[in-house]
């Protein structure tokens, strides 16, 4: 593999009745697979249509498992806090079955606290339902007793317990995933600190990604997701991309990014929110200068927060296989749809539980694809 595999990701938000966003969501799987593609991952959110559109990504991944064959099948991320981790488990390993072994599982603590009440859940306490969640949803994907019973989930989940990420903004985020010999899900953008307002995006995940890799046990593969915005079009439709971006863009730049948008004009939006749209030509130029991918064994782009149509996005998707990736050396096609497939797989893996978080300093990263290898 030359470079991090290509991914495609969703968070369901066209301006459309529900019936249209799945039926979106599923014709741009379908292409993603189509235009080589290596992996598709779906977003999960619960309650209104503003945030994202889809509370059961386990049954859309279904669906979409009936339209491919090659395509991973991923989400990003359960809300485990939320999500009961038991039925969560015995989903996933039906998904598994139905779809050939093309589950790949994201999983976080969940950034939407309103939420968490209607589940009877203190989102004040995500952190320690997680833990106490990600516990029994393991413990069921691998076939032991759940909750201390003899109770084991069917079908069995086969090796799907080695093929989960966690999502993280933080180091200590990254020790945890890495610990537990987890892949790690990077956003697509993260809020700036007061003392360095303009960093770079990378700046403030590579420090993630050493973490990762500094608690990987040896010889654990490496797995590192870096989600990005992306939105390529043909020059003809460069005007109308702009256009289509300006608004969502400078919501994200007021919410997350506390700057005072009035008078930016749409370059300093994209610089701000970490956006990548345009020509093949322009965004090849921006996704050059992002070094947490070649740090990465796997990029997924989205479109979001650009109020792209679904025509738009499906060219898109075409631009990024045929355009971008060939020149910034994405890897695509069978072969790295296989390769994630088996990205997991080691003799000498040895997980830890997930709260055995290392404490010593972080070393330089090692061989980009398997930590410990010669």
């Amino acid at each position: 593999m030359t470079g991090p595999r290509l991914g495609f990701f969703t968070r369901l938000l066209e301006e459309a009745p529900a019936v249209d966003r799945y039926r979106f969501a599923l014709e741009q799987i379908d292409q993603a697979e189509r235009s080589g593609f290596a992996s598709a991952w779906i977003a999960q959110h619960h309650f209104g249509e503003h945030e994202g559109g889809l509370p059961s990504p386990l049954v859309l991944l279904a669906a979409a498992s009936e339209r491919t064959s090659q395509i991973a099948l991923a989400t990003a991320v359960l809300t485990l806090p939320i999500d009961d981790p038991l039925r969560a488990a015995e989903d996933a390993a039906v998904l598994d079955l139905l779809s050939g072994g093309r589950v790949q599982l994201g999983v976080a603590s969940g950034g939407t606290p309103s939420s968490f009440p209607a589940f009877g859940h203190d989102p004040a306490r995500r952190r320690e339902i997680f833990d106490e969640h990600f516990a029994v949803f393991l413990d069921a994907l691998a076939g032991r007793g759940v909750r201390g019973t003899d109770s084991r989930i069917y079908p069995a989940a086969g090796d799907l317990e080695r093929r989960v990420w966690q999502a993280t903004f933080s180091a200590d985020g990254g020790r945890r995933a890495g610990a537990r010999g987890d892949g790690l899900l990077l956003s697509r953008t993260q809020p700036r600190t007061a003392e360095a307002p303009d960093a770079p995006l990378h700046e403030l995940q590579l420090p993630i990604i050493e973490a990762y890799r500094a608690a990987l046990p040896e010889g654990t593969p490496v797995r590192v997701l870096a989600s990005r915005t992306a939105l390529v079009v043909d020059p003809e439709d460069r005007t109308r991309a702009l256009e289509l971006a300006e608004d969502g863009l400078r919501k994200l730049a007021a919410t997350m990014h506390g700057a005072d948008v009035d008078g930016l004009g749409i370059d300093e939006l994209a610089r701000i929110t970490d956006t990548h749209v345009g020509t093949v030509d322009e965004v090849v130029a921006s996704l050059a200068q992002d070094q947490t991918l070649a740090a990465s064994t796997d990029v997924s782009f989205q479109v979001h927060s650009i109020a792209a149509t679904h025509e738009l996005t499906l060219r898109s998707l075409q631009l990024l296989a045929d355009g971008v990736a060939p020149r910034l050396g994405f890897a695509t096609g069978r072969d790295a749809a296989a390769s994630l497939h088996s990205a997991h797989h080691s003799a000498h893996h040895s997980a830890q539980p997930a709260s055995a978080v290392p404490t010593a300093g972080i070393p330089a990263p090692a061989d980009p694809i398997l930590k410990g290898a010669s």
